[in-house]
């Protein structure tokens, strides 16, 4: 089996020991990744962003995730997000599921993990 690794070069890779992406299988793992900006909505956007480069690095996209999760810290802040998310998914949502939970610095509001069918 072939695995394909991929790094963004984000700040946690080195220091937790993880790759933002890993193609396996048939699939495309992107690991929970956080974007910059002053709230959850460009938090959000940048994610997305993050992820579609890795995905396009490893030859797939969105149209492709089959699950994504989401992580907040603060539940109601995720329905500012759905605009994003539906527009990013399209036509062919993946399965998906919300967790509120702390996330690794105060200062992220949305972590998003995808799995997506490989290219």
């Amino acid at each position: 089996m072939r695995i394909k690794r991929i790094q963004s070069g984000g700040e946690f890779e080195g220091k937790i020991g993880y790759c933002r992406a890993v193609a396996a299988g048939g699939f495309v793992h992107v690991a929970g990744t956080v974007g910059q900006g002053d709230d959850v909505v460009a938090q959000c956007a940048s994610a997305l962003d993050i992820i579609n480069a890795a995905l396009a690095e490893a030859g797939t996209n969105l149209e492709n995730a089959v699950r994504v999760n989401y992580y907040l810290p603060d539940a109601a802040e995720f329905e500012p997000c759905w605009p994003l998310l539906s527009a990013a998914f399209g036509e062919n949502p993946p399965a998906a599921t919300m967790i509120e939970c702390g996330l690794i610095d105060p200062k992220y509001r949305i972590e998003i993990e995808v799995t997506a069918l490989a290219g």
